[in-house]
């Protein structure tokens, strides 16, 4: 899956988004789950223990449940090399309430435009392929990088539950940005 152009309206790709093959298992589980302490964990919901499994662990939870793998993400690629996943789910589908997550998990690749592109992309094929009519994201106050990644795609700020995330001694806030189908389009 490819768009044309990026958040900015450039033709500036710099990732691919594809299906997760089996494959990919073993690199994927290589940027998780080697490192029992790995840098990106620092980012992602660091207020969650990071739970290590084995390799033959990670590709039988990718037989055991592979709609999580196959249609609930999908890899990001750059320069030929697996430095991430997109992912989605239902907060509650009934209503058709979808939130989106993003995860860099190569330090090579942050703060070079990467996960913007790649979420722009995500963010591009859930309104494509869904019917819905918005696009979430929850993350922490501590992970600025992530809130200027939304930002520059245009989510804005919807909430804000302040002080419900303990870490390492300091509160942070919980945070939601989203976008709707309306504003995404109007953005392309």
């Amino acid at each position: 899956m490819r768009v044309s152009k990026n958040e900015t309206g450039g033709n500036d790709v710099k990732t691919t988004l594809r299906p997760i093959e089996k494959e990919d298992l073993p690199a994927l589980w290589k940027l998780l789950y080697s490192d029992p302490s790995p840098e990106w964990k620092k980012w992602d919901a660091p207020y969650f223990p990071h739970v290590n499994m084995s390799l033959d662990e990670y590709e039988a939870s990718y037989v055991s449940d592979p709609d999580r793998f196959l249609e609930h993400q999908r890899i990001i690629e750059a320069d030929g090399l697996i430095i991430g996943t997109v992912s989605f789910y239902w907060e509650y589908e009934p209503t058709r309430w979808l939130e989106a997550g993003i995860g860099i998990y190569d330090p090579r690749y942050w703060n070079g435009g990467y996960g913007t592109d790649a979420l722009a992309q995500w963010v591009e094929h859930l309104f494509a392929t869904k019917e819905i009519g918005r696009v979430g994201i929850t993350t922490w106050s501590g992970n600025e990088r992530m809130m200027r990644t939304a930002e520059k795609i245009g989510r804005i700020l919807e909430g804000r539950m302040r002080k419900c995330r303990y870490h390492e001694g300091v509160y942070y806030d919980s945070i939601r940005m989203g976008i709707t189908r309306e504003e995404w389009e109007e953005r392309s």
